[in-house]
């Protein structure tokens, strides 16, 4: 009966951390001309079905998570192979962590609606500072000299990793259209990659001017995965190994994490031959 309401009790905090924010259009975003892409599973490993995905990174042959959730939140280094964690740290239970990025031995936690950060050492784990914001704090990710930041709105802030002072903002659209439910966010070959809460889609995004280049359909990854869907949340978390361009991703309480590789839509290759 103790764990039946602790279940319940951590639903409810973990659907509050979404209830304020912009969805996606789905409509709008699936019906623009902007190219489609599937996936195929290259590889399926272990994750935490307990671990609330809100932030994930790859880094020199290990991940790096985020957790989220009043008094479940935690920042986490785990071993892709077995989804063994390898160290975790808890943060404070008045705070719901959302995105994660890594900048050179730091890494950057973003909370949901404490308008606060947190700096962490890469090495050890341990908080080094903090730094203040004026929104929600939803995904985080980095180019070459900027951190970027989503709100769950059509907008992605751009962060001097110095100082965190707000450097500018751009609006995403598709077609024109905004595309709101930015979540969690990855750099990926000069693009930002971003989950769209509550769906299985993922935008690609060029950081000059917000405009949505491509997408990407998950839509079955987990039926085609086996992941149960009785008590798995949103998909969210996307990872790159630039070494040997290698993508993940994984969501909230999913069980599995996927190795995928993109294929261009059939029926786009076929309006273009």
């Amino acid at each position: 009966m103790a764990r039946l309401l602790l279940l319940v009790l951590l639903a409810a905090a973990l659907t509050a951390g979404s209830a304020s924010a912009d969805k996606v259009d789905i409509d709008s975003f699936t019906s623009s001309s902007i190219k489609t892409y599937s996936y195929k599973i290259i590889n399926s490993y272990p994750h935490d079905p307990n671990a609330f995905t809100q932030g994930l990174e790859y880094d020199d042959g290990l991940l790096y998570e985020g957790t989220g959730g009043y008094g479940q939140s935690s920042l986490r280094r785990v071993d892709i192979q077995t989804g063994r964690v390898v160290d975790i740290v808890h943060l404070e239970d008045e705070f719901f962590a959302e995105g994660i990025a890594i900048w050179k031995d730091r890494i950057i936690q973003l909370t949901w609606r404490s308008f606060q950060g947190f700096v962490w050492d890469k090495e050890n784990l341990t908080r080094t500072g903090s730094f203040s914001y004026r929104r929600e704090g939803w995904g985080i990710t980095s180019d070459a000299s900027r951190l970027i930041m989503s709100d769950g709105s059509d907008a992605l802030y751009f962060l001097d990793p110095n100082d965190y002072s707000l450097q500018g903002s751009i609006r995403v659209t598709a077609d024109g259209e905004p595309v709101k439910g930015l979540n969690e966010l990855e750099y990926i070959n000069d693009m930002i990659y971003a989950n769209l809460w509550p769906s299985t889609w993922i935008a690609i995004i060029s950081p000059d001017t917000g405009e949505v280049t491509g997408r990407i359909d998950l839509s079955g990854i987990m039926d085609e995965g086996g992941i149960p869907k009785r008590r798995v949340d949103v998909l969210n978390g996307i990872a790159y190994d630039p070494s040997e361009g290698r993508l993940f991703v994984t969501g909230k309480l999913w069980p599995s994490l996927f190795e995928i590789e993109l294929v261009e839509d059939s029926n786009e290759q076929l309006n273009q031959q």
